[in-house]
């Protein structure tokens, strides 16, 4: 079968482990993005399988459950905030007075416009009002500060595709990085906008990407520790712990990443003071 862009394929070379989409062929060699995991990777022509429809179906079926249940475990954690919150302004407000809400706003910058479009259908679906941008990782720094100044937001999701290379050097090189060292410059730029952690929550990061690198830059939370996958949605749902965590309240560390798909093996980060506010009385508008 003939290759061509978009499809799904597996590598030979490691036991078909991961599914990827063609982003690009060039002559014997295809430049791969995971279809569900931040990854980006070269591979031989000969070494590229595509993958059957079966297999395909289901694959979908297989990440359809598993991204429902996550969903399933994060509004259960979000019901359990607010019975409290509910509980405690009984305690001290009058019945007639009712609350309002203020939304967080989200900057969702993205190296992959299939990524973009399943993450924005995540925030909608968690009630969070999110400005979505696709671009490349490698103008990420070009456009970064004109952006940020642009929205304003309150919660900042520099994400795309990365992989660390052995043979491009240590671990601990972040040359060996395809793409970590612009999301740490973006960060950096991100982070004189805002000095302040609290003031601006930052999410760094994709697949295997250098961890300590984009923590010093600024990051509150960043991928990856152990340099290891980490799955598309996984930005989402750090964003929504933060948005939803009362701002008197700290967001525990693990309490964020346990309803993630990869864990603290993909993701970390520092203690963050939570933005969800509300006010009173509420008052309806005409």
């Amino acid at each position: 079968m003939k290759l061509m862009t978009g499809m799904l394929v597996t590598r030979y070379s490691h036991d078909h482990d991961i599914v990827f989409r063609i982003k690009n062929i060039n002559g014997e060699k295809v430049l791969l993005h995971g279809e569900d995991l931040r990854l980006e990777a070269d591979a031989p022509v000969d070494d590229v399988r595509v993958l059957p429809e079966e297999d395909i179906r289901k694959r979908q079926e297989e990440i359809k459950e598993q991204e429902e249940y996550s969903y399933r475990l994060f509004r259960q954690d979000y019901q359990l905030m607010k019975e409290k919150k509910d509980v405690e302004h009984k305690k001290e407000e009058p019945r007639n007075v009712q609350r309002f809400q203020l939304p967080v706003k989200v900057l969702h910058i993205d190296g992959d416009r299939l990524y973009l479009k399943k993450c924005i259908e995540l925030y909608q679906r968690l009630g969070l009002q999110v400005h979505g941008m696709y671009i490349p990782e490698n103008e990420l720094p070009i456009e970064m500060e004109k952006l940020i100044k642009k929205v304003q937001p309150e919660i900042l999701v520099i994400t795309g595709h990365d992989a660390y290379s052995e043979s491009k050097g240590s671990k601990k090189d972040i040359g060996a990085y395809r793409n970590t060292r612009y999301f740490v410059e973006a960060v950096r730029q991100a982070r004189a906008w805002a000095p302040n952690l609290d003031q601006l929550i930052i999410f760094a990061g994709a697949c295997q990407s250098h961890f300590e690198s984009l923590i010093r830059a600024g990051a509150n939370f960043a991928s990856s520790p152990d340099r290891v996958n980490i799955h598309a949605l996984d930005p989402v749902y750090i964003v929504a712990k933060v948005a939803y965590t009362p701002f008197m309240e700290k967001v525990n560390v693990y309490e964020v990443l346990k309803n993630t798909f990869t864990g603290e093996k993909g993701l970390g980060g520092m203690e963050t003071k939570g933005l969800y506010r509300t006010g009173l009385p509420y008052v309806e508008t005409n």
